[in-house]
């Protein structure tokens, strides 16, 4: 038995490297704003290597969707452990509310992302999407869990409007961001993030009103559909990235 049912549209949205993303581009817009992005600060590799960072966070949600049950579990349980690790060498502990808003914020991504590239979802399958992230939020005993997607959008409302800020972590981050991507291709994690993100992260940043990133999208769909899209991603990518991106485009 698999964590993720195979028929679930949660597999199809984090089983194509596209989709994921542009959950990273939206991802990598709000950990800048997270109350406790000091902690990863704290370990030193967010400042190192942001972008391998994120690509650690989505890297363990796939592997989480389409493992079997107790393998899932066993990663569940790893990440968990990291963070113990951290709380102790820092003598405190992480808020369970920091917890929360990485896992709205990859319930939230996951939908915006598909939707943006390929359709709307129905409620229900909005719901699957949820309940898949629920079941790792029990599973880390985290306290606060939305019971419902209906309670989960008062949540996530509630965080986007009151729980995100910006600090002396942002500009940063952000920097850091330009200095790994190069100028090119910061421009285009910013302008994906302005096509990802929820209007309270896009206000908060700053970001850009001009999309001229979505004629772009219309062109990669069309490219994916002759199969050239190899071609733009080499394009938009850092080298060092693009086995990465290959290994998260695989269905395992």
């Amino acid at each position: 038995m698999y964590f993720t049912a195979e028929n679930s549209i949660v597999r199809q949205i984090w089983g194509k490297a596209d989709t994921i993303l542009f959950i990273f581009a939206g991802a990598s817009a709000e950990f800048t704003l997270n109350r406790a992005v000091d902690w990863l600060y704290f370990t030193g590799r967010l400042p190192a290597d942001p972008l391998g960072r994120l690509f650690s966070t989505v890297g363990y949600s796939k592997k989480i969707i389409f493992s079997e049950y107790d393998t899932a579990l066993h990663y569940i349980d790893q990440i968990t452990a990291i963070h113990k690790s951290v709380e102790a060498n820092r003598g405190a502990q992480i808020p369970d509310e920091a917890y929360l808003e990485v896992l709205y914020m990859l319930i939230d991504y996951s939908i915006r992302a598909f939707e943006l590239l390929e359709r709307k979802l129905t409620r229900t399958e909005k719901g699957e999407v949820f309940d898949v992230f629920l079941r790792v939020g029990k599973r880390m005993q985290l306290k606060g869990l939305a019971s419902s997607y209906e309670q989960y959008l008062a949540d996530r409302d509630k965080q986007l409007r009151f729980d995100l800020c910006y600090s002396q972590f942002t500009p940063d981050l952000f920097k850091r961001y330009k200095q790994h991507l190069g100028n090119i291709r910061y421009a285009v994690l910013r302008q994906a993030q302005l096509l990802v993100a929820p209007q309270e992260i896009s206000q908060k940043l700053k970001l850009a009103r001009v999309q001229w990133l979505r004629p772009v999208l219309w062109i990669y769909k069309f490219f994916r559909l002759i199969r050239l899209e190899n071609v733009l991603k080499r394009a938009i990518l850092p080298p060092a990235y693009i086995s990465q991106i290959r290994q998260l485009d695989i269905a395992e």
